[in-house]
């Protein structure tokens, strides 16, 4: 089955970089508008970032001009540079595909990125 992996994720402190990456298997991304999400604990997830297949990207308010998203179809990863992490960063961190023609979507299963002060 269709299974997306991410990693990356760890503890830094505040100020300090990390970059997450969602490898997938069974699907092919380029046919894909690809996203991450974050939920903090006792809040709702939230969407970080996403890119469509001809690179147009979004980025949630608080992340912008922090965090980069870009894929790498050959490689089928795509991935989430954060700098300037803050405390208010810290939750588990999800990467998503949804299907550009049927609108399928599927999910990681999250990896934790932890900023200390």
């Amino acid at each position: 089955q269709v299974q997306l992996v991410e990693s990356g994720g760890g503890l830094v402190q505040s100020g300090g970089s990390l970059r997450l990456s969602c490898v997938g298997s069974r699907i092919i991304f380029r046919f894909y508008r690809l996203g991450w999400h974050r939920q903090a604990p006792g809040k709702q997830r939230e969407l970080v970032a996403d890119i469509t297949n001809g690179g147009t990207t979004n980025y949630a308010d608080s992340v912008k001009g922090r965090f980069t998203i870009s894929r790498d179809n050959a490689k089928n990863t795509f991935y989430l540079q954060m700098n300037s992490l803050k405390p208010e960063d810290t939750a588990v961190y999800y990467c998503n595909a949804e299907s550009l023609v049927t609108g399928a979507g599927y999910w990681g299963q999250g990896t934790q990125v932890t900023v200390s002060s």
